[in-house]
């Protein structure tokens, strides 16, 4: 057998090699998303604000000089003081169907993250919650999301192989999106509104909602924070963010529901499904790549719901409804067909909302794995 030589990434063209690999490897998969190659590189460079709390070293494994898979080994030190752990992460984790690169990259990080003094290994983990998170273990050949991890069935033989096991489950599901809104949904939802004297927002122009872009991403650092290794976002990352989402948001499917002193108390954001749009773009927003994200924010049948939650303060009073019903109400005036939500960690209140009030299908489920080192 030749030789695996695991590389660390050093240059532009190293990281270049990095970016295209998965393109290259599952370029016959049909459920496979390509993410945008300017995004990636925002993250894996310095431009990354999460590089301020967090250390990150990529790594291409090579046989024959020929690139036969890659990682990402990452210590999310803000992450690690909340949680109180000594863990390094594995993100970016891909290889061809061997055994052995696998473990070679496997053991690069484990040996990386123990000369600095980690304790454990978990993964796949980007640097935040908001990166691509989770490898699917039931449902391998279903629709991806464009911001879902997609892997074959092997990745997770081989993780188990290696002794890791499943340290936290999510969570899938597909949803006819103009189904009618249960009547009983409606009546509690007024009933709610009324008792605690909420609204919900209309926005009809993008200068409407920026002001409340900020007030967004405080809301979700304190509905996330007790789920699995989340961390509250810096103000940094929340700009980074905004610039990210906030220009693909479909104002309609932008769901705020704010108190009587305007403070925002809970959210649904759902965008126009971009998943096709990012296929045909193959990583590149030039020449055409821009053209068929634009054409998928103005005609759809399909969204995709991005980020929904609650304030800590306002958890466990029914609130999540009223934005849900709110999407399924937009989904019907816009001749939705579908909608697909990421991944929700199996058990939260959001979660359990599904399957008991809307007719939904479990699509696929997602774990991260780890292991003490």
């Amino acid at each position: 057998m030749n030789t695996i030589v695991i590389k660390p990434v050093q240059s532009r063209r190293d990281l270049n090699k990095f970016i295209a690999f998965p393109n290259k490897l599952f370029k016959n998969a049909p459920t496979y998303v390509p993410p945008l190659n300017s995004d990636e590189r925002k993250l894996l460079t310095k431009k990354n604000p999460s590089l301020e709390h967090a250390d990150c070293q990529t790594f291409l494994a090579l046989r024959d000089g020929k690139v036969v898979g890659r990682v990402a080994a990452i210590i999310n030190y803000s992450v690690n003081e909340r949680w109180e752990k000594k863990a390094v992460r594995f993100g970016w984790f891909d290889f061809i169907d061997d055994f052995e690169v696998c473990k070679a990259l496997f053991d690069t990080v484990v040996e990386w993250g123990k000369a600095k003094g980690m304790t454990e290994i978990e993964g796949p983990f980007g640097f935040t919650d908001m990166d691509k998170e989770c490898w699917v273990i039931e449902g391998f050949n279903e629709r991806q999301n464009m911001s879902t991890l997609y892997n074959p069935e092997y990745y997770i033989d081989f993780i188990q192989k290696l002794g890791c096991t499943i340290k936290c489950r999510w969570q899938q599901y597909r949803m006819p999106a103009s189904q009618p809104i249960p009547d009983k949904v409606e009546r509690l939802n007024g009933l709610i509104m009324k008792k605690y004297d909420l609204k919900l927002l209309h926005f009809k122009s993008r200068k409407e909602i920026y002001p409340y872009a900020h007030k967004f991403f405080n809301t979700l650092n304190g509905a996330f924070k007790d789920l699995y290794d989340f961390v509250p976002l810096t103000e940094k990352e929340i700009d980074v963010y905004i610039k990210e989402y906030f220009p693909f948001v479909n104002l309609e499917f932008a769901n705020f529901v704010v108190d009587k002193d305007d403070n925002l108390v809970a959210f649904g954001l759902s965008i126009p499904s971009l998943t096709e749009a990012y296929k045909k773009a193959n990583g590149r927003l030039f020449p055409f790549g821009w053209y068929h994200l634009l054409r998928a924010l103005k005609h759809y049948d399909t969204i995709d719901l991005l980020l929904n939650g609650v304030h800590p303060d306002w958890q466990k009073r029914g609130v999540h409804s009223i934005y849900y019903a709110e999407m399924n109400r937009n989904a019907i005036k816009n001749h939705v067909t579908w909608a697909y939500t990421n991944p929700q960690i199996i058990g939260n209140e959001a979660e359990k909302l599904w399957g008991t009030t809307y007719d939904v299908t479990p699509l696929m489920t997602r774990a991260v794995f780890g292991k003490s080192i």
